[in-house]
């Protein structure tokens, strides 16, 4: 008998933290690779807040992709909390993807993000994303760069926008997985329950249509969300720290408000596949991303656990 003729190859399965600086493409790049939108994305630096977990399928093999908040210095509660989600995200995972901007100079936050990959026990590949955007002889440099910034297994350029060696990409973080069984239902692409994905949606309408220093003032809470056969009902509170900045998000006449709920809701019935009655309302919430348990109501987890109190405690 020839060996490996006719031996099925095993399956492979295991969690993947993407790490990177922020806007570098993380979450661009997740949404491209699960085939739907889970996390949100805006031109805003540091929007993903939370760690968020994509499902990809492929022949053989299973990732569950961690998206994370952006690698910088934290000078807030917020911004502490979104350091404690890269620190959790990167707890155990089987593979590591450093994900770089290939139009940037591999400046001193780069290479804090190289060093700190390179540490790393897990399995460390390089992402070097939107090659879509830089000629060749200015990628081979920065690839030469990346090589002698750590032991990486693997560099792959990529553009996560348009898709350009996003295979090649999985193949190489599948490459690093362990043998095992699938860790999910084929059919789910995220752990993220709908409740949190609306008030992501609501969020990333609200920060679009806004400039300065508003998008980073905004929070998205889920008063309520009644699932019915045929119509989602959802009410949301979108907070900032200062009046100003609410009578921004609502507009004259309320029309900056009436759009974000507009497009936020069209998304959401497009993604959920079911009617959605979307209601939004803004109030104002002083210093909020230096409120230890207001940042920490953020986190989609720890919302299923207050409301199960709640629930345990009306019982």
């Amino acid at each position: 008998m020839i060996r490996g003729v006719g031996v099925k190859a095993p399956f492979k399965s295991g969690f993947v933290a993407i790490i990177g600086r922020p806007n570098a493409g993380k979450s661009t790049f997740v949404n491209r690779v699960v085939g739907q939108k889970i996390s949100i994305v805006t031109s805003h630096p540091q929007t993903t807040r939370n760690r968020i977990q994509g499902i990809v399928n492929r022949p053989g093999a299973q990732v569950a992709l961690i998206d994370t908040p952006g690698l910088h210095r934290a000078d807030s509660e917020l911004g502490r909390h979104m350091a404690r989600e890269v620190e959790a995200a990167l707890d155990s995972v089987d593979a590591v993807a450093l994900m770089l901007d290939a139009t940037e100079e591999i400046g001193p936050g780069a290479r804090q993000a190289l060093e700190r990959a390179a540490a790393l026990k897990s399995a460390r590949i390089i992402l070097l994303n939107k090659i879509d955007r830089v000629a060749k002889p200015t990628l081979l440099p920065k690839i030469d760069e990346c090589s002698r910034a750590g032991e990486f297994a693997e560099i792959v350029p990529i553009s996560a926008l348009s898709g350009k060696g996003i295979e090649e990409a999985i193949a190489a973080i599948i490459a690093h997985l362990p043998e095992g069984p699938p860790l999910f239902p084929e059919d789910q692409v995220t752990d993220q329950p709908e409740r949190f994905l609306a008030s992501e949606f609501v969020r990333e309408k609200a920060m679009t249509v806004t400039r300065e220093e508003v998008p980073h003032a905004i929070a998205v809470r889920v008063e309520s969300f009644e699932e019915g056969e045929k119509l989602i009902r959802i009410q949301a509170n979108i907070e900032v720290e200062r009046e100003g900045q609410k009578g921004i998000l609502i507009g004259k006449g309320g029309q900056t408000l009436k759009r974000i709920g507009t497009e936020a809701r069209k998304e959401l019935e497009s993604v959920l596949g079911i009617k959605i009655f979307l209601e939004l309302r803004v109030g104002v919430v002083r210093r909020w991303r230096d409120d230890h348990a207001r940042v920490r109501r953020l986190d989609w987890r720890n919302q299923l656990e207050a409301i199960a109190d709640q629930q345990a405690d009306e019982e």
